[in-house]
């Protein structure tokens, strides 16, 4: 089941998104606290905005240095352990939103990533119970300001400004995350294309180191890292991340000292 949150211009609501992705089908509730019934009301997908599908109540939990070649990329070494960050949910932003570079950075970066979008409250759950506690997966992009990355010691600038975690295009409520394409591409051109078969630690290790930590709530998503081919990205330039299985979304990036919205 595909769940996307939209608006025609009104209040958001929620749908299930066809196979093909050109239909939506409107439900009433919110599919993450309601029970959902349909409206009967259906739109076609080109003619709606798609917004984020899920604001986290609570917050956004990165993992950093989950691919290998990543790791390499970037000069260090693969953790032993999962490496945790928090973003807060004013960053998420939804597909087409334009992702504002503020006058703070000179050096943001793009990163392509599976996102898990947790069900229920949890706590301590075992990697083997994931999935009793994922309600889905969603396509992320992990907007990075390297240069506040290296000068402040630790991430919450740097990854956690407004604007900086675009989510969609929609929920995957039903998906084999063993070995799907994750794949970056700016301005038409690919950039990343690796597969989460490449993760040093896998769905359900993140879930248990996560949760070990934070009590996790319903809506709150796990980011699980980026492979190679990461870079940089200019105002004007547009990128766009591919999870298989899920879908695509792209984001154009701005100057906010260049008059451009918010």
């Amino acid at each position: 089941m595909r769940i996307c949150r939209f608006t025609t211009g009104e209040d958001p609501m929620f749908g299930l998104v066809d196979g093909a992705g050109e239909k939506i089908a409107e439900i009433s509730g919110d599919p993450l606290y309601t029970r959902i019934e349909l409206t009967g009301q259906t739109f076609r997908v080109d003619e709606v905005r798609l917004l984020a599908p899920v604001i986290p109540r609570s917050k956004v939990v990165g993992i950093g240095r989950n691919y290998a070649d990543h790791a390499a990329e970037m000069g260090s070494e693969v953790p032993e352990e999962p490496m945790m960050f928090l973003v807060p949910n004013t960053a998420v932003c939804g597909p087409d939103d334009p992702v504002v570079i503020p006058p703070v950075t000179d050096e943001v970066s793009y990163e392509a990533e599976l996102a898990v979008v947790i069900g229920r409250m949890c706590k301590d759950v075992a990697a083997e119970q994931a999935s009793t506690v994922i309600f889905g997966y969603t396509v992320a992009n992990d907007v990075t300001a390297r240069d506040l990355q290296r000068t402040d010691g630790q991430w919450a600038r740097a990854k956690g400004m407004d604007t900086f975690c675009p989510l969609g295009p929609w929920i995957e409520t039903d998906l084999d995350v063993g070995d799907l394409a994750v794949v970056s591409r700016v301005d038409g051109e690919v950039r990343q294309d690796g597969t989460t078969a490449d993760l040093v630690h896998g769905i359900g290790a993140l879930v248990e180191h996560v949760s070990a930590s934070f009590t996790l709530l319903p809506g709150d998503v796990i980011l699980t890292g980026t492979p190679a081919g990461v870079g940089l990205v200019e105002a004007g330039q547009r990128v766009e991340v591919e999870v298989e299985g899920i879908g695509a979304m792209s984001n154009p990036f701005v100057r906010a000292d260049a008059g451009d919205p918010a």
